[in-house]
């Protein structure tokens, strides 16, 4: 795994599944609220004049040079729910991005947020 203050370096450079291929461009770093580690990363996906920003889970992500290579396939991540580029995640859509994964997922318990942009 990466230390947290290493991950932000990292924006920009291209985000590739365990088989190598390429899904898109890291745009964020979402941390847990609960324990300020890095949790889910955004990705830019899509054609030049239609991106949208995709989650996936940083749980087993690995640096290389050049790339971040994500534990899931290209297919499960391009199908992850997904926002536009200048929108911000809601609070109510959170446990969308777990279950698409198959994590737990439970609110903070005042019930704030579970991930923050960073």
């Amino acid at each position: 795994m990466f230390e947290p203050e290493d991950i932000r370096e990292w924006r920009g450079q291209d985000v590739v599944d365990d088989g190598g291929h390429k899904i898109g461009t890291m745009e964020s770093v979402y941390v847990d609220t609960g324990t300020d580690e890095p949790s889910f990363a955004t990705v830019t996906v899509g054609v030049p004049t239609r991106h949208r920003l995709v989650f996936v889970p940083l749980n087993g992500a690995k640096v290389g040079p050049e790339y971040l290579k994500v534990r899931y396939p290209k297919s499960v991540v391009k199908d992850a729910p997904s926002m536009g580029t200048d929108d911000v995640l809601a609070a109510e859509d959170e446990e969308s991005v777990f279950a698409h994964y198959d994590l737990a997922y439970a609110p903070g318990a005042g019930g704030e947020r579970r991930l923050a942009r960073r």
